[in-house]
């Protein structure tokens, strides 16, 4: 394989933020327990992906010892967990990264791994499945040349094939994840047909995020009234995957309440989008011991302690950072989100996308629904790159959200796609 061009790769070496203080008490609503967990059990990676958030490549200056994580594993079963993903940079370059899956599954904790697939060799699929791995996911982000380019890797894409043959052949359950982001918005039906024939179970899609590397490249980033052709698009791919029994897993960034809500959340209580659930049922763990209440939000904004200097539980029922889903967010809500019909059930959706562009929550142009209404006023929204982001793990940029009447020529193809759920707005 040849690396197709020369991407940055975070070399500051930040350290873990180890003192941050808590509250003194755990209120009722604390006691949450959190049932899935992401842990980045390292920083080190074999590709430098150009929309990877975490700007992956080297291994954290102060990663976890094997000691600490197998101690984390005990704590996090007595906290409740009880389905984790192991992630990186890329899991399998740690060198303890089976011993920790394997202590994790003998804690009775589900565990899965999410993969680049560049070196997932079938000795490595091996130990995948002798420490209890029950599920392994393989990012795949469009067709070979689309895929190639974001992963910055010639060769990457039939790395990732491979790997998925590797699973099969050894009986592992396997899935693929995809990035929805402005080059490869029209290879998703195509790319159907490509993974189904390795036996997954599973698709999980989920809108590319203005973090870390990503934010780096504003071009690669879909633009809010792009919600009009996305969802029609994710909706016929739920109706081809369900014919070929593969479940499709939107990701919490893709909604909300549309015209398709109920066919892509079916599996959802309420059958719609529920919003944000960090620190409610998800946590997220950087291979420093940071605890966030979700893997994907920014470091600086959502660390709320770490293991080095506090007990899990500690801070999940007692860091700041961690509660703000667990109090009363309405205030927190501006823009568009804050007038909303559904604002009080969505509080803005994804903290995650709407924090990375503004530096602060509570405004999520990524809507289907805020798409549908502005449409219907002959008007749409832009995002335009107004700072650029600093080069750290977990970062983000500053952008500006302008909204402006549909360029002429543009607006009935809008409303056309919107009324038919066929189309893109910009014909090839």
């Amino acid at each position: 394989m040849q690396r197709s061009d020369r991407l940055v790769v975070d070399r500051s070496g930040r350290s873990a933020r180890v003192h941050l203080p808590l509250a003194a008490d755990a209120r009722p609503q604390d006691r949450a327990r959190p049932r899935y967990l992401v842990w980045e059990i390292t920083l080190r990676c074999d590709l430098a992906c150009r929309h990877c958030g975490s700007r992956a490549g080297r291994a954290r200056p102060d990663e976890l010892t094997t000691a600490e994580a197998l101690d984390l594993v005990d704590q996090l079963a007595e906290l409740g967990v009880r389905e984790a993903t192991l992630i990186g940079g890329e899991a399998y370059l740690r060198d303890d990264w089976h011993l920790i899956a394997a202590a994790m599954t003998a804690a009775g904790i589900h565990t899965s791994m999410t993969t680049g697939g560049r070196a997932l060799t079938p000795e490595r699929v091996a130990m995948a499945k002798e420490a209890g791995i029950e599920t392994v996911s393989v990012s795949i982000d469009g067709l070979v040349k689309t895929h190639d380019h974001l992963r910055a890797l010639r060769g990457s894409y039939d790395a990732a094939l491979q790997a998925l043959q590797n699973l099969k052949d050894a009986g592992i359950p396997r899935s693929v994840n995809t990035q929805l982001c402005a080059p490869n918005l029209r290879e998703i039906e195509p790319l159907l047909d490509v993974i189904s024939a390795y036996e997954i179970h599973s698709w999980q899609v989920q809108i590319t995020v203005a973090m870390g590397r990503a934010a780096d490249h504003p071009e690669l980033l879909l633009q809010p009234w792009q919600m009009l052709e996305l969802m029609p698009m994710v909706a016929r791919i739920a109706k081809a995957t369900e014919a070929r029994q593969i479940r499709l897993w939107p990701a919490s960034n893709i909604g909300y309440f549309g015209p398709y809500e109920r066919l892509l959340r079916s599996d959802h209580p309420s059958a719609h989008q529920s919003g944000c659930e960090a620190g409610l049922r998800t946590l997220g763990i950087e291979a420093n011991g940071d605890i966030k209440g979700c893997p994907s939000l920014p470091t600086a904004d959502y660390v709320g302690g770490n293991l080095r200097s506090a007990r899990l539980r500690d801070v999940w029922e007692r860091a700041a950072a961690l509660r703000f889903n667990r109090d009363d967010r309405q205030h927190e809500l501006w823009g568009r989100c804050a007038g909303c019909y559904y604002a009080d059930v969505c509080k803005a959706g994804c903290t995650w996308t709407g924090h990375v562009l503004f530096g602060r929550r509570g405004n999520n142009p990524y809507c289907h629904h805020r798409a549908l209404d502005l449409l219907r006023q002959g008007r749409r929204e832009r995002l335009e790159l107004a700072a650029p982001a600093p080069g750290q793990p977990f970062d983000h940029a500053e952008y500006r959200l302008l909204e402006e009447p549909w360029p002429e020529g543009l607006l009935e193809r809008a409303r056309r796609i919107a009324a038919t759920g066929d189309g893109w707005i910009h014909p090839s």
